[in-house]
């Protein structure tokens, strides 16, 4: 299995490929059906979830309205730590 750059937690031998979406047309492929994939639920499902974050709009990206929406609401249950701790390191924001 190719991956693009990291590995996934599954028993099946890979290969993490840098830039793989730049070198690999299966990788590519497979970063357009995720990103489509993606902006769908953000639309359709995540943004009925939590319409006070406006997803809909931002689809997850740092934006300025996304992290102002943070800053208003804190993290919903879907946020991920990891992202929460680089887009507000440099002002210190803890949650």
């Amino acid at each position: 299995m190719l991956v693009d750059a990291e590995q996934v937690d599954v028993p099946t031998a890979q290969l993490a490929v840098i830039h793989g979406d730049a070198l690999s047309q299966s990788i590519a492929a497979a970063s357009i059906v995720a990103k489509v994939t993606r902006d769908r639920l953000c639309e359709n499902e995540w943004d009925m979830l939590y319409p006070q974050y406006g997803i809909a709009i931002h689809k997850g990206y740092a934006t300025k309205l996304h992290r102002e929406k943070l800053r208003e609401y804190g993290p919903s249950p879907m946020h991920r730590t990891s992202f929460l701790g680089k887009l507000f390191a440099e002002q210190q924001v803890l949650f």
